[in-house]
């Protein structure tokens, strides 16, 4: 890495972990993406993992952190602060692990949690797409989605998060088409030009009736042995019907919602920016990289 770099912003995730220098002026000068992510690895190894990503990193280097490193069960734990949240404190809440041997000195940002009774719920990493967001929308307040393996609910107001509800719908996706009986539905082709039909199809059922979703489920497996229907189909109807049946079950956040932003994988949020669109709402799509780097770059500014 070039000598010019002021500082390295880190999002260290479940399945990956993505490293960018900034310079003193904030703009990237280069960025390292690895695939060990928390999943992979033991508390011992953190230290390892960093220095490699970074060896050739020539001066001393301030390492801001985000993500899962800060987990229980990852590199340091960095305790939640607790919602609503101001969120421009995150930097003074980190955590300092020890690198031992090493120039670098890194910093591990902690995640927010709601601990009432029956409204418990935790984050990490999104609080910091939070914050970013709301350098890349000044000003802004209302209703935050961001989709993903465990999507997220959040009321925003500037740099406060108010409150938040997590919904397990890609996980849910996933474990339904890799280890349930549903699994033998998708045989075949899953990108075949019925998913869109059957997205359609799954977004009506699961947005008017998402109170029978375990029921809706059964129409994949029922569908592809009497119908026949295909592969793509399945997956594209299993997707809405999930989706549809997040925001359906979570109508009592929409209400006075504006234009939504849509924080995640842009073709993930597309898929919920249809869906939205059955309700007759506006939204808005921000890439997750975008306001995970916004998100570190204000934190660190404080």
């Amino acid at each position: 890495m070039p000598s010019q770099i002021d500082w390295v912003a880190v999002d260290w995730g479940t399945s990956n972990l993505r490293a960018w220098a900034l310079d003193s002026g904030g703009s990237v000068v280069e960025s390292r993406s690895s695939p060990e992510g928390m999943g992979r690895l033991t508390r011992e190894q953190y230290p390892g993992v960093l220095a490699s990503l970074l060896s050739d990193l020539a001066d001393p280097a301030d390492v801001l952190i985000c993500g899962m490193a800060g987990a229980r069960q990852g590199w340091l734990e960095a305790p939640y602060l607790d919602a609503p949240a101001d969120l421009t404190t995150l930097e003074r809440a980190a955590v300092s692990p020890e690198m031992p041997g090493s120039r670098l000195a890194p910093r591990i940002l902690p995640g927010v949690c709601q601990r009432d009774i029956g409204a418990e719920d935790v984050m990490r990493g999104e609080e910091t797409q939070l914050l970013g967001l709301s350098a890349l929308l000044p000003g802004f307040e209302g209703l935050v989605v961001m989709p993903g393996t465990h999507s997220k609910w959040a009321r925003l107001s500037g740099t406060r998060l108010e409150r938040f509800s997590t919904a397990m719908t890609g996980e849910l996706f996933e474990l339904l088409r890799t280890q349930s009986v549903l699994r033998h539905s998708f045989t075949g082709d899953l990108e075949g030009e019925d998913r869109e039909v059957g997205f359609e199809r799954g977004i009506e059922l699961g947005i008017d009736r998402p109170e029978r979703l375990t029921a809706t489920l059964f129409k994949v497996r029922a569908g592809a042995l009497l119908s026949d229907r295909s592969s793509a189909w399945c997956a594209g109807f299993m997707s809405g019907l999930l989706i549809g049946a997040e925001i359906g079950g979570q109508r009592d956040w929409v209400p006075g919602a504006g234009e939504v932003p849509l924080v995640g994988n842009v073709s993930l949020c597309a898929l919920y920016q249809q869906a939205f669109a059955r309700l007759g709402m506006q939204t808005r799509i921000v890439d997750a990289t975008d306001a995970t780097l916004a998100g570190l770059k204000a934190a660190r500014q404080g």
